[in-house]
């Protein structure tokens, strides 16, 4: 088994890879930055096994931890207001250190 790619509180960014069909990153989260919250573990690709492939090799999963208020433009809510959400490895990219958008 290989090591994680991300730690818990490395900042990344959600890539928008533009792939069709059956992806599971929701729209919003798209090209947005957070804070990895912690690392799930490594599971079959659900992209492919919703399309009856087998799904290997297996991804690792993580919680990512973004604010609301950077989500959302006018968002109504505290500034204390989070989200988090389960994105695998391949929709991951490393966040640039000026990139402070939802960290």
């Amino acid at each position: 088994m290989s090591t994680p790619r991300f730690r818990p509180g490395d900042r990344v960014r959600v890539r928008d890879i533009g792939t069709p069909g059956h992806v599971r990153i929701p729209f919003y989260a798209r090209e947005h930055v957070g804070v990895v919250e912690r690392y799930c573990g490594a599971y079959p690709n659900p992209e492919e096994l919703g399309y009856g492939r087998p799904g290997l090799p297996p991804i690792d999963l993580y919680r990512v931890h973004f604010r609301q208020a950077a989500l959302w433009p006018g968002y109504a809510g505290t500034v204390q207001d989070t989200l988090e959400i389960e994105v695998y490895d391949h929709w991951l990219a490393p966040a640039e250190p000026a990139e402070d958008d939802d960290a």
